[in-house]
């Protein structure tokens, strides 16, 4: 070992000391903590002194109560906040930290080096930095610039000064394997050590390999609007989730994991990087899928078709007679102008065309649906659209308690107090005790009389009914959203420019799942809007940040109803148009429309071009099946090239595929996916490949991502890796439509080190480009 690594090393011990000293503390601390929060707990009340004889004894109790809550508040968060700084230095144990910059401040001859880790460290004083967080302003340097001039920001200002060195440490267990002067040495090393890994059931942080573009994503503080528009395995995922980290660190006094909100494409996907942010001693943000917040707000009144099955439909039923105009109206039904359709027949609604339903009691009608629209369109009609609606719901109230002042004399009230159980009995007279005014211990007092307590059981009955009336049940959402398509001329009054070819069609495939109680997925946003615009926006202000992956799989609608669900939020949008596979993208080809949403100064894009996770040969391949393919930078790590077998039918495709699973398993590769078109072939696949020991079919509703061998619909492996890919059948048959293109595209950038694509016959002209080339082996 040279004189340098010994010093490094050296220097390494002295701060795995430090370390393991703060580790210890803080073990003693939490067990300490943790014992003071048992106790508060177990005497909480034994502390108190509960008496209310006199307002001064009262007041004594309150103090007393708020004392011991306050302690029990300060005890908790103590243990709360020692046990993050535990779990955090039980990483750095492994890796103390990975980087150094020697820098020079303008003004100054001293060189200062600062070493970069996952969290900071000060010495026993308490005074200096052993190691400064990834996150800090100075940090920026590292990922940011070469030797040379170099500056950072910080709350004071800009401090600018020379960079002299930047180191990369390899250090694993308290052991420095190796450093590298990266001024100095080409390439990445410990990028290149990293990424030649084998993948990992989850996703892990990269602090130690982020790159200066991502750096961009991760420090990006300007704006509502930061959009990433970056190559498959550009690392986009990977940055957003250290910028939320980022974020949690420079905004820690008034930003928290609870208030940030990541949109996944599926809970698989939401398991697979679900890792990142407790590696970073972060807590996880709130992760959820656009699909499960329609399910939350719709599910009660429709059952919601899944992207999943409408893309299943696009990928296996292009034969269906019903094939084109069910396109049509996915595409039509995300757009902008559908957008502004639902907003300007919304507007239309203050004049005419509200819908409501009758109010039932007890089987009796009281007031009818016509009545209701009667009072809207006839009273307060100088009032806001919205204004109007509370008015209405104030009227229905009253006509409820009309209704009460009724109702309780008649006879089966009578009949409802005498099935009362005891226990009824009991919580009846105490509530209208407590309501008279009597005191605890005089409730027995109380002598309930016959009309209180019959009045009580009718309000009681009629409670359901004013909850709906408050949630604005008596408005017909169903049937407003079907006059949209009752008449199909009737949308021309709300739109501009011409209606879908299909558009006849469209309407009457929509109103027959509408009768049945069913949404096409292309309808559910649309369905929410216009009830959200007619009954007011149900808005979520505490959310201060919101990360979508996969943008190019949301619709331009989708966007638009985010921005309205959270208004107080900023937004980075992550994706990637080549991986763009649902059918309403096929029109789009860039983020352009999303300018819009904040305008375009508070909106910036960022390009990532550079491809971390595949090999050179695979990139070279893969980026050759899309438009502007070249723009796509390989990262220079060499590995085999892709290999196109073709096979004559299924039999020897499922013997072929069962040899090379063996073989790709017997050189050590962790994870391997087959992967399909389509559920329905990942289906048939699977069934034929069950000879694979512990083969594993990844379905839509898959909540983990499991390692091994795995049968994978292309769909569902987005924004996953693995050490080998292997396309089920890249024939003409599964693969013949230029449609597919952006399917094929993403099922092929899967693969980290080997991509293998079979075909049963002759291939898929998507590979005509690249056959000849040599960027395939044949």
């Amino acid at each position: 070992m040279n004189l340098k690594l010994q010093q490094e090393q050296k220097r390494v011990e002295s701060v795995m000391k430090t370390i393991t000293e703060e580790v210890n503390r803080l073990e003693e601390e939490t067990s300490r903590r943790k014992q003071e929060v048992v106790q508060i707990r177990k005497h909480f009340w034994d502390e108190v002194k509960v008496n209310t004889d006199t307002f001064d004894d009262y007041l004594e109790t309150v103090i007393g109560l708020r004392q011991e809550a306050q302690a029990l508040s300060v005890s908790q968060s103590t243990h709360r906040h020692a046990s993050k700084r535990l779990s955090t230095l039980r990483r750095m144990e492994e890796v103390p930290y990975f980087g150094r910059i020697d820098f020079v401040e303008e003004g100054d001859s001293t060189e200062e080096q600062f070493y970069i880790g996952i969290s900071s460290l000060k010495d026993r004083s308490g005074e200096n930095f052993l190691i400064y967080d990834w996150r800090a302003p100075v940090s920026s340097v590292y990922y940011d610039y070469q030797p040379g001039p170099a500056k950072y920001g910080t709350p004071g200002g800009t401090i600018e000064g020379k960079l002299e060195k930047k180191w990369q440490y390899l250090i694993r267990d308290g052991v420095l394997q190796s450093m590298f002067d990266t001024s100095l040495t080409i390439g990445d090393e410990i990028l290149q050590e990293v990424l030649g890994k084998g993948t990992d059931k989850q996703m892990h942080n990269i602090v130690a390999t982020i790159q200066q573009e991502q750096n961009r994503i991760i420090r990006h503080d300007r704006g509502r609007l930061l959009i990433v528009h970056g190559a498959a395995g550009s690392g986009k995922t990977s940055a957003a989730l250290q910028r939320i980290a980022y974020l949690l660190y420079k905004y820690r006094d008034r930003l928290n994991a609870d208030q940030i909100i990541l949109f996944s494409p599926n809970s698989m996907f939401s398991n697979y990087v679900s890792n990142v942010l407790p590696e970073l001693g972060e807590e996880n943000m709130q992760q959820v899928t656009f699909q499960e917040y329609l399910d939350h707000r719709l599910s009660k009144e429709f059952q919601v078709e899944n992207p999943y099955e409408q893309l299943e439909y696009v990928l296996t039923q292009v034969n269906t007679p019903s094939y084109r105009s069910r396109l049509e109206s996915t595409r039509f039904k995300a757009s902008i102008r559908f957008f502004e359709a639902i907003q300007s027949y919304r507007q239309s609604l203050e004049l005419s065309g509200m819908q409501f339903k009758d109010i039932i009691f007890r089987g009796k009608l009281f007031v009818t649906a016509q009545q209701i629209a009667e009072r809207f369109y006839t009273q307060d009609t100088s009032l806001r659209f919205h204004n109007r609606l509370e008015k209405l719901q104030d009227w229905l109230v009253k006509e409820i308690k009309e209704v009460q002042r009724v109702e309780w004399k008649k006879s089966w009230v009578q009949e409802e107090i005498e099935l009362l159980s005891n226990d009824e009995y009991h919580k009846a007279h105490r509530f209208l005790a407590e309501k008279r005014g009597y005191k605890r211990e005089a409730i027995a007092d109380y002598e309930m009389e016959p009309k209180a307590l019959a009045q009580l059981i009718v309000h009681q009955k009629l409670k359901p009914l004013r909850k709906r009336i408050r949630a604005f049940r008596f408005i017909d959402f169903k049937v407003i959203y079907k006059q949209l398509f009752v008449d199909p001329g009737q949308i021309k009054r709300w739109i501009e420019g011409e209606t879908p070819v299909q558009w006849m069609d469209i309407c009457q495939a929509t109103l027959e799942m509408l009768d049945e109680n069913k949404l096409f997925y292309e309808d559910a946003t649309p369905f929410l809007l216009l009830k959200e615009l007619i009954q007011g926006f149900q808005t979520n202000s505490s959310i201060k940040q919101i990360v979508v992956d996969e943008a190019q799989d949301y619709s331009p609608f989708q966007f638009e109803f985010l921005r309205r669900l959270f208004p107080a939020a900023r937004m980075t949008v992550l994706g990637d148009f080549n991986q763009a596979i649902f059918a309403h993208a096929s029109e789009r080809v860039d983020f352009n429309t999303l300018t819009c949403l904040f305008g375009s100064e508070e909106t910036e894009l960022i390009n990532i071009t550079r491809s971390y996770r595949s090999t050179k040969p695979i990139i070279e391949f893969t980026r050759r099946l899309v438009p502007n393919g070249d723009k796509i930078v390989p990262f220079e790590r060499e590995g085999e090239k892709p290999v196109l077998k073709q096979v004559t039918d299924h039999v020897e495709l499922h013997r072929c595929i069962t040899a090379k699973v063996a073989e790709f398993r017997s050189q050590g590769m962790n994870s391997i996916a087959i992967i399909c078109k389509s559920a329905e072939e990942s289906a048939r696949a699977y069934e034929s490949l069950t000879g694979i020991d512990d083969i594993k079919l990844i379905k839509s509703n898959s909540i983990e991502y499991e390692q091994g061998v795995v049968v994978v619909p292309s769909y569902l492996s987005k924004g996953i890796e693995f050490d080998a890919v292997i396309i089920y059948d890249a024939s003409k048959h599964v693969y013949g439509d230029e449609s597919l293109r952006r399917v094929f595209y993403t099922a092929c950038t899967r693969a980290m080190h080997y991509l293998l694509l079979y075909s049963v016959g002759e291939p898929s002209p998507l590979l005509q480009n690249v056959l000849p080339e040599g960027f395939i082996q044949a």
